[in-house]
């Protein structure tokens, strides 16, 4: 007995807003099946006592210490600036009036 039928495969497609031919639909739910198979006998393994985790490798995020450094004088930055207005930067303007 299929889990998935061709309406569910439209409806998925439709939410994905992808834009399925009907000659697929047949393939489509074959996979959606297969997948749905494994994952079933993924829910039979034993888990008990397995703690959750996100990644099969752990990931360290890598920082460092953080230090006072000294900043450079705010005139120096702005004269960098290829327009400025006093003690800001200039921009073109991006929002419509």
């Amino acid at each position: 007995m299929s889990r998935i039928s061709a309406d569910d495969v439209r409806k998925v497609a439709k939410l994905a807003r992808l834009d399925l031919p009907e000659e697929k639909i047949a393939t489509y739910t074959g996979q959606l099946e297969s997948i749905l198979e494994y994952v079933g006998q993924l829910e039979s393994i034993d888990t008990e006592g397995v703690p959750e985790t996100t990644r099969a490798v752990e990931v360290t995020n890598v920082t460092r210490e953080d230090g006072v450094t000294p900043t450079p004088v705010r005139e120096d930055i702005l004269n960098q600036a290829p327009q400025r207005e006093g003690d800001f930067f200039r921009v073109p303007k991006i929002l419509a009036d």
